[in-house]
């Protein structure tokens, strides 16, 4: 379980983090979301004792990051792709930060392989694409075979075929019961993905859902023609639905299409055209982002 409780990062008169609360379960992922200067960094610094809060706690399973007794063996982070000295091997990497994590160095092959690396093992990190990093920053969290996994923009560089590899490992990782808050920009990519969604926008929470809630009836929007568009907006408001026109048709907000239909079938007033537009994950965060 990942915890922030009442969680506030000030610097001088500015507050990146304000009074943040919010949860990740095992066995789902959560994505994080917000836009720059959100606070998202500065938020998953804290957690992972890289920031000192200036109030409220960040915790892992009940405990600060820095008083867990093995950390990289409970924790797995992404953070930033350039973590390997650019001198350095893939290989000779990981075999470093397996002794550090208190990891078996048995691993280091296999991770290797398990992050499409293999072919590029002995080639210096600092020759390695964008992409590549990335893949290695992902072997370097998964070390320690920890159960907690945060991840900052783990997609950045990534192929398509890497964002589907990258997409199936971290689902792979919650089924198993593992615990993943993933922060990203690539809101179709993490609609495939996630099962839970925090909204933050200027450092204060906006959203803290499971994603299917945020597909529900009350932000679908019908988009309707009929014979009498002012009698059909008199009938769908005193329903309870929010009407507004971009003035060839009602767009409707509140309302199933059913109900539409059984109200304008109430009213006689004859529908000429309905039609269901369901907001994309970029479109609802967009819409809480803004508050």
């Amino acid at each position: 379980m990942i915890q922030a409780l009442d969680l506030t990062k000030a610097y001088g008169r500015v507050t990146a983090v304000d009074g943040l609360n919010f949860s990740a379960r095992p066995g789902r992922v959560t994505g994080f979301l917000g836009l720059n200067g959100a606070g998202k960094t500065t938020t998953l610094r804290m957690l992972l004792g890289l920031t000192r809060p200036t109030s409220g706690q960040a915790l892992i399973n009940n405990t600060r990051y820095r008083d867990l007794p093995h950390p990289l063996r409970q924790v797995g982070a992404v953070l930033d792709q350039g973590i390997s000295h650019p001198g350095q091997t893939g290989r000779a990497h990981l075999v470093a930060q397996a002794i550090v994590a208190g990891a078996s160095r048995s691993r280091v092959d296999s991770l290797l392989e398990h992050v499409g690396l293999a072919h590029a093992a002995d080639k210096r990190s600092g020759d390695y694409s964008l992409g590549m990093r990335q893949r290695l920053a992902v072997a370097t969290a998964l070390l320690g075979d920890p159960p907690v996994l945060v991840l900052d923009e783990p997609a950045n560089g990534l192929d398509p075929e890497g964002i589907a590899w990258l997409r199936q490992l971290l689902r792979d990782h919650a089924g198993k019961g593992g615990t993943v808050l993933i922060s990203s920009h690539l809101l179709s990519e993490l609609a495939q993905l996630i099962d839970d969604v925090v909204v933050i926008a200027k450092g204060r929470l906006r959203c803290e859902a499971p994603l299917t809630h945020l597909y529900d009836a009350s932000r679908r929007r019908l988009r309707v023609r009929g014979r009498d568009p002012r009698r059909l907006w008199q009938a769908f408001e005193s329903f309870g639905g929010q009407v507004t026109t971009d003035g060839h048709a009602l767009e409707v907000v509140g309302l199933s299409p059913e109900q539409a239909g059984d109200i304008a079938f109430d009213a006689r007033v004859p529908i000429y055209e309905m039609t269901v537009d369901t907001p994309n994950l970029e479109q609802i965060f967009l819409d809480l982002a803004a508050g």
